[in-house]
């Protein structure tokens, strides 16, 4: 796995997270981090989150290079 598959599943893990915690509690915790919801660093975790959420489609496209090395078809 890539390092930059691992940073965007850490993403979308923390973006999950907050979900769950907005469903649930009724509480941003990204937002009540960095200041409100509307706040810049905030807004900036979101669009992260969101790249993070397109990037992590390619990975339902691709090819797991361990998977065809342990079966010999490297």
């Amino acid at each position: 796995m890539k390092v930059i598959d691992k940073i965007a599943l850490v993403l979308l893990v923390i973006g999950g997270l907050n979900w769950g915690s907005v469903g649930i509690f009724g509480l941003d915790i990204v937002g009540a981090l960095f200041g409100g919801s509307a706040s810049a660093l905030s807004r900036l975790v979101y669009i992260l989150v969101c790249l993070s959420a397109i990037w992590c489609i390619t990975l339902f496209f691709r090819e797991d290079h361990v998977e065809r090395t342990a079966h010999g078809r490297a």
